[in-house]
């Protein structure tokens, strides 16, 4: 099976992260796949070199010259599938499929890891007409679609996975020395784009109730965004600047969850969740919201606690309960490992998503016959 995947990102999130997981993983299983992604991106940086690999910056969702080069791409490489995972992505392989003509069968596959509503507008509802499967990442992005009209034959949900190894070969970090914490600090952790929709507001407001009951605990706030300047002037609005600490973009993320004692995701919304994917990885207990996809991640009462969305006094009650019980932070971490063990593995991402693939193209065995006399 021949891919192409197209991202159009140049920050690093959780959804590059699984187009590179994606991508390495096929590759492993013997697949031949392509890039289309930014020159200057996270992306491109970590994958590993190649010939597959095309520069192409769409400047806006229409933006007919990225398209013609999608189309020549697709010209030249003839693949089964092409792997849009991100809303430009689809807009610009759509129309790519589109300018290269009817004699190129290509299949369009999208990945849909976001829980809001497709775009209204003539365009977005042109462009998603085009796509043959999407992959949601959780049921609860797989029933808005289905509110939004997109038929039940048309959605596979396909959990994201995290690479396990990878997690383990995180090297070790002293997190108290490096953000010159107090010894016995206790680490509450958050992952995420400083966006609204991931909540850190109601975060920073639940550590004002915390340290006045535990003077010990610290807060680190990992990502960027938007909203750094808006959460540091909270902070400072609170006194919280010794107990809440924004640390920007940190590419040794991983290394960073095995020093936390505990994770919480804050989020308003939430597709699934890679960043508590990646705290359960690491044996964390997790506090989230019922968000989105999240409470397809975390099992209330079994890896964490849940609570609801834009309730800081919820979030505190449960961030004090956990950090003054190490014992049920350690079991939760622990039925938290093996979940990621059993469903959300990055082995059974890619499995899951070649399938995914292969019941598309195989709807089409005219298409392998023209494919293979392409590739041999």
């Amino acid at each position: 099976m021949f891919s192409l995947h197209v991202d159009t990102a140049k920050t690093w999130r959780g959804g590059q992260n699984q187009v590179m997981l994606t991508v390495l993983g096929l590759r492993a299983r013997g697949h031949r796949t392509a890039v289309i992604a930014h020159p200057e991106g996270e992306l491109r940086q970590r994958l590993p070199e190649g010939p597959d690999f095309f520069p192409i910056v769409p400047r806006n969702e229409i933006d007919l010259h990225a398209a013609w080069q999608v189309s020549r791409v697709l010209r030249q490489l003839a693949p089964s599938v092409i792997h849009a995972h991100d809303a430009h992505a689809v807009a610009v392989s759509a129309l790519g499929i589109s300018l290269a003509g009817s004699a190129l069968k290509t299949r369009l596959v999208a990945s849909r890891r976001v829980d809001f509503h497709i775009g209204a507008n003539l365009f977005s509802r042109w462009k998603y007409r085009q796509v043959e499967r999407f992959i949601c990442a959780s049921t609860c992005i797989q029933s808005m679609l289905s509110d939004d009209g997109i038929p039940a034959n048309r959605t596979t949900v396909v959990y994201e996975g995290i690479d396990l190894e990878r997690v383990n070969a995180a090297p070790p970090i002293d997190i108290h020395k490096e953000f010159s914490l107090p010894h016995n600090a206790l680490v509450v952790g958050n992952v995420a784009a400083l966006v609204p929709h991931k909540g850190q507001c109601y975060l920073i407001d639940a550590a004002a109730r915390v340290v006045r009951t535990i003077p010990e605990a610290r807060f680190l706030v990992v990502g960027d965004g938007e909203l750094a300047e808006t959460l540091q002037q909270q902070i400072e609005d609170l006194n919280l600047q010794k107990h809440v600490l924004l640390t920007g973009f940190r590419a040794d993320v991983l290394s960073l969850h095995k020093e936390f004692d505990l994770f919480v995701m804050s989020s308003l919304t939430e597709g699934l969740g890679t960043s508590v994917l990646d705290a359960m990885a690491h044996e964390r207990a997790v506090i989230a919201t019922r968000a989105g996809g999240l409470s397809e991640a975390v099992i209330n009462g079994e890896t964490g606690i849940l609570v609801p969305a834009r309730n800081s006094d919820a979030l505190a009650d449960a961030i004090i309960h956990l950090l003054k019980d190490s014992a049920r932070r350690a079991q939760y971490g622990r039925s938290g490992l093996r979940r990621v063990h059993h469903i959300f593995n990055a082995e059974r991402m890619v499995a899951e998503t070649l399938e995914v693939y292969e019941r598309l193209v195989d709807t089409h065995p005219a298409r392998d016959s023209a494919y293979q006399a392409v590739v041999d």
